[in-house]
């Protein structure tokens, strides 16, 4: 079984989205249980609606849910201990849940789950990591937004751990990974980027295979598996990405409706559209995965349907289901065991 904590109350739409969601999950992964997290009085008439969801989970009602709006210290102080989101995420520190989902607010639920489950040893600063829809079919993007700069050996983490879960959700036996920078060429971009290149090259880990430096156009392309950046500049390409989906979208729509020979085409190529549709829609990505934290943690974006967190729920199942943190663990041990210069009459 795995057992996953949601925190019901997260998002813009709270239960009205997380119950349904949950419900979707549990008929593709019937070995799933749930911990649900929420206030009873608001959860009660969706969860009526799915009998099988609520034989499969136990309820915890709560005292108070975070709002989307609210700053993260503010939250941490008003709901440490009592909230959806905190109780949630306790669960996966007890040892009740294997992975907490929450579509809650970003800042709010990286805060409360760096206080609450701790960094892994090794790690400064945790990255969320996105999973990435490419010609070649999906790629892992991090940090998309949890650390703004990075020095190298941060970036050298974000590698390990990217690689780590492409090992967990690819099962790549050896994930590549490129660092983004302005251009693959080794003299360009900044000092921190290229130090990183030399410390990802010289390790030469067993878990990962570095390709170099890729360019923007390299993410969407699938030309490696991880690609690694800083959070400001990650959370730009994610937006970017998903802004160009919509407007691609948008003027897909309009051509294919200003004339009657247009709207035939459209018929007569319905199913080519159908599946770039699906292709492009977030809400089969969807899911952020907080890396570095003793537990695993994953992030829905708030305004997901139903179809969309259920995807994120998907994402969590498998980082649980594929030990996604012993994984990270085994690698970081890796690498630092390298880093340790010989002890003893050997060293001198």
């Amino acid at each position: 079984m795995i057992r996953i904590s949601l925190d019901v109350m997260g998002g813009d739409f709270g239960p009205e989205i997380v119950i349904p969601g949950a419900a979707k999950a549990l008929e593709r992964h019937p070995d799933i249980t749930f911990l649900l997290f929420g206030l009873q009085a608001e959860c009660e008439p969706y969860l009526a609606k799915h009998p099988k969801l609520r034989e499969r989970s136990v309820f915890h009602d709560c005292e108070l849910a975070v709002g989307m709006d609210e700053k993260p210290s503010a939250a941490l102080r008003r709901g440490r201990y009592v909230s959806t989101m905190w109780r949630s995420i306790e669960a996966v520190k007890l040892g009740e849940a294997d992975v907490v989902v929450s579509a809650g607010n970003t800042g709010a639920l990286m805060a409360m789950s760096k206080f609450c489950l701790r960094t892994l040893a090794h790690i400064e600063r945790p990255a969320i990591a996105g999973i990435w829809p490419t010609l070649k079919g999906e790629s892992i993007v991090l940090d998309i937004g949890a650390t703004i700069g990075a020095d190298a050996h941060q970036l050298m983490d974000f590698a390990l751990m990217g690689g780590a879960m492409a090992r967990a959700l690819f099962e790549a036996q050896r994930p590549t990974v490129g660092l983004l920078n302005v251009g693959v060429e080794e003299v360009k971009g900044q000092e921190e980027v290229k130090e990183a290149g030399r410390l990802i090259r010289e390790a030469n880990l067993p878990t990962i295979s570095y390709h170099g430096f890729v360019e923007g156009d390299d993410i969407g392309k699938g030309t490696v598996d991880v690609v690694v950046t800083e959070g400001f500049t990650g959370n730009i390409a994610l937006k970017t990405a998903e802004g160009t989906a919509r407007q691609i979208a948008e003027l897909l729509r309009e051509a294919m409706s200003r004339t009657w020979l247009s709207k035939l085409g459209y018929l007569l190529a319905k199913g080519a559209f159908d599946r770039l549709r699906e292709k492009m829609d977030p809400r089969k990505v969807n899911g952020g995965v907080f890396l570095g934290l003793n537990g695993i943690v994953i992030k829905s974006h708030g305004g997901t349907d139903a179809e969309g967190f259920a995807a994120a729920i998907d994402v969590g199942y498998d980082m649980a289901r594929n030990g996604l943190t012993e994984k990270i663990v085994e690698d970081l041990e890796t690498y630092h065991a390298r880093r340790q210069p010989p002890a003893g009459p050997e060293a001198a």
